[in-house]
C-alpha cells in the first residue's frame, strides 16, 4: 500500500468541498486506505514552522506592518471523547462550547490591504501548562527574533489587554491599540481621584475626537496611554487604547482598529473552505495535523486567488466547474417526469 503524504492530504482537504473525514477521503481514493491515512497522521509531526516556511515568499513586507492576535475555537460541541476537547469561551457562538482553541498570529499590510498567517498555537494548558497569553507573547517575539519582519503596531482583543503582555510590546519599541472592557479601571486625574472604570468617565468636556490620556490600574507608576471613546453604532461603544501618544485622531484610530477583523476573515475561510472543524478523529496528534495542514491549504488557495484575482471562495467552488460541465452536458443521473 502506498504510504500517504503531507501533499496527499492536503490535496484532499483542498479539493473535497463538503466531507472532509478521513472514510471519505479513504471512499475516494485508489491508493489509500482508511488505516494508512490514519498512521500517516498519528505518525506526523507537523508543526507552526510549516507555515511560515510555506507562507514567507508570499508575505509582502511594510515598515507600517501590524501583527493582529486573535483565537478561534474549533466546535466540537457533538464529543468529548476527542483530546484537546474543552468547555470554552466561543465569540463566533456566543456561549461556552466544547471545543479546541487556537490562537493565531497574522501579519498585515496596510498599503496593500493584505494579510498572510504566520503563526499560530493549539490552546492546551492541560498538556504544556501555557495560556492563551503566554501563546501570544511566545509567537510575538517569534515574530521579531526570527521572522525578521518589518512590525510597528500590535492589534489584539481586549482579551489580551493584559500589563505584562501590553508592556513587553512597549519594551519592542512597538505600538498598540486594543480595546479594553468598559469595566476597566482607569484614572485621569494624575492620582487626584480615586481610579473609576472607563464607561463613568466624563466624556462631556472632551475635544471632538473622544480622547483622554489615563493610567491604567496596576500598570508602573507615571505610565500613560491615550484612551479612545468610538461610537461604533448607536448601540455600540467601544475604548480603544493605545501606547501611541502622537495619536489624537479618533477616525485614525478606528481604521486602525478594523485591520484587526482580517484575522476574522482568516478564521472564517479557514472553517468554511479547508475543513478546519471536520475531522472527527479522536487523538490529539491527528488533530493538530489535521489543523496544520487545514493552515497549509488556505496558504495554496490564497495564492492561487492572488494569481487568478479571485476570491478565495471563487477557487474552491471553481473546483465543481468541470463536474457541472459534463453533468449538464452528459447527465450520470438524467431527471424525468412521471
Amino acid at each position: 500500500m502506498t504510504k500517504v503524504t503531507r501533499l496527499d492530504y492536503c490535496q484532499f482537504l483542498l479539493s473535497s468541498q463538503t466531507n472532509y473525514t478521513l472514510t471519505y477521503f479513504a471512499e475516494h481514493s485508489e491508493e489509500f486506505s482508511h488505516d494508512a491515512i490514519n498512521r500517516y497522521l498519528n505518525g506526523e509531526k507537523l508543526t507552526s514552522q510549516m507555515l511560515w516556511e510555506q507562507v514567507r515568499e508570499q508575505v509582502v513586507p511594510s515598515e507600517q506592518g501590524y501583527l493582529a492576535f486573535d483565537d478561534t475555537v474549533v466546535d466540537k460541541n457533538s464529543s468529548f471523547r476527542i483530546e484537546l476537547v474543552r468547555r470554552q469561551w466561543s465569540g463566533n457562538a456566543g456561549s461556552v462550547i466544547k471545543g479546541i482553541g487556537i490562537v493565531t498570529c497574522v501579519y498585515i499590510n496596510p498599503e496593500l490591504n493584505q494579510f498572510w498567517p504566520i503563526d499560530y498555537r493549539i490552546y492546551s494548558p492541560d498538556d504544556d501548562g501555557k495560556s492563551k497569553l503566554n501563546h501570544v507573547s511566545e509567537m510575538l517575539t517569534n515574530a521579531i527574533t526570527k521572522k525578521n519582519l518589518p512590525i510597528r503596531t500590535v492589534l489584539m482583543d481586549s482579551w489580551y489587554a493584559e500589563r505584562k503582555l501590553m508592556m513587553q510590546i512597549e519594551r519592542f519599541g512597538l505600538f498598540y491599540y486594543c480595546p479594553l472592557k468598559s469595566n476597566r479601571l482607569v484614572d485621569e486625574s494624575d492620582g487626584q481621584n480615586p481610579y473609576q472604570r472607563i464607561d463613568t468617565l466624563d466624556w462631556q468636556n472632551t475635544p471632538v475626537h473622544q480622547v483622554k490620556i489615563v493610567h491604567i490600574k496596576s500598570f508602573p507608576k507615571g505610565h500613560r496611554v491615550r484612551l479612545f471613546r468610538l461610537a461604533l453604532s448607536s448601540e455600540r461603544t467601544e475604548y480603544v487604547v493605545t501606547n501611541d501618544i502622537s495619536q489624537d485622531d479618533g477616525q485614525v484610530t478606528q481604521k486602525v482598529c478594523a485591520l484587526r477583523w482580517k484575522i476574522e476573515q482568516l478564521h472564517r475561510e479557514l472553517k468554511q473552505l479547508t475543513g478546519l472543524e471536520d475531522c472527527q478523529c479522536r487523538k490529539a496528534r491527528i488533530q493538530r495535523n489535521h489543523f496544520a495542514c487545514a493552515l497549509l491549504v488556505w496558504v495554496r488557495l490564497r495564492a492561487v486567488a492572488q494569481c487568478t484575482k479571485q476570491t478565495l471562495y471563487q477557487v474552491k467552488q471553481g473546483l465543481l466547474a468541470r463536474y457541472m460541465l459534463q453533468e449538464l452536458r452528459s447527465p450520470s443521473v438524467r431527471m424525468c417526469f412521471a
